[in-house]
């Protein structure tokens, strides 16, 4: 049984098609990175998976059962993009109250002080920082002791601290067992995360693949040099042993030779411009 399971799914908002005949299975104790551009499906597709709405066609699967289920929810964490948080509650009231709500909550002690928020615990939740209610955001996904986790968009607005103790969370997480599908707008925060990225434009799959998969297809390599004059220079190639060989014969001066493989980045804008060409179907 898979942890999330997507058949056929189609949803429609009036004359927008948000998914079309979208299909995704997650596995038990992937850590799966969701990327596309704004108006992809990418929010769509997890509030399917969440059980807050149905689709117009086709099935989805939380642990086997229908996510609108309360019983599959149970075994479900959630992080939207944007958390309503009771303004005149207390951090810790917060937590508690969440954490009422399943049969073996995380104490609320250990899961502040995991997010470094044991110094807040008396504060209400209205006069905290951005950055602190988003933490508090991802702390209450997990407080349940989820079997999935659902993350939207989970650091924005966490400056560089924030997020780096965020992805320890997550890892953490994820190395305990955890299911984890997370959407995100910082491309690097997936390649550090994920070990599968699935790329959805205009409602539709445009690749589903391992991370290092991704960046084999798309075939970009980095190279870097300084010519004969000293001036850095950096070249995005398909072949980058034919762009050294032509460098060599032509006799062309250079120093200092750096080659790499394609960042995500640079995979994910070629990904959603030639996919609807069918050039990766």
């Amino acid at each position: 049984m898979s942890a999330v399971e997507v058949s056929g799914v189609t949803r429609r908002f009036g004359t927008v098609v948000a998914l079309d005949d979208v299909s995704l299975e997650v596995g038990h104790g992937e850590l799966v990175g969701l990327l596309g551009p704004n108006g992809a499906g990418k929010s769509t597709l997890l509030s399917l998976v969440s059980g807050q709405r149905r689709p117009d066609a086709g099935e989805v699967r939380l642990d086997g059962r229908d996510p609108r289920d309360p019983r599959a929810r149970t075994t479900l964490g959630l992080t939207p993009q944007e958390t309503g948080l009771p303004a005149t509650l207390r951090v810790r009231e917060v937590v508690d109250f969440v954490g009422g709500h399943y049969p073996d909550p995380v104490p609320t002690g250990e899961l502040l002080d995991q997010f470094g928020l044991d110094d807040l615990g008396k504060r209400q939740t209205g006069s905290l920082s951005g950055g602190q209610k988003r933490r508090l955001a991802v702390a209450l996904s997990l407080v349940g002791r989820p079997r999935v986790v659902l993350l939207d968009e989970p650091t924005t607005g966490l400056d560089v601290s924030g997020r780096a103790a965020l992805w320890d969370a997550i890892r953490a997480y994820h190395a305990s067992g955890g299911t984890v599908l997370l959407t995100s707008h910082y491309l690097e925060e997936v390649q550090a995360l994920a070990e599968r990225v699935v790329v959805i434009d205009h409602g539709t799959v445009l690749a589903d693949d391992s991370l290092a998969a991704i960046l084999r297809r798309v075939g970009v390599r980095r190279v870097q040099l300084t010519d004969g004059d000293g001036v850095r220079q950096e070249h995005l190639v398909a072949d980058s042993d034919a762009f050294v060989r032509d460098l060599v014969t032509s006799g062309t001066r250079f120093s200092d030779l750096e080659i790499r493989g394609a960042s995500l980045e640079e995979a994910f804008g070629q990904l959603v411009a030639h996919g609807n060409e069918g050039a990766l179907r």
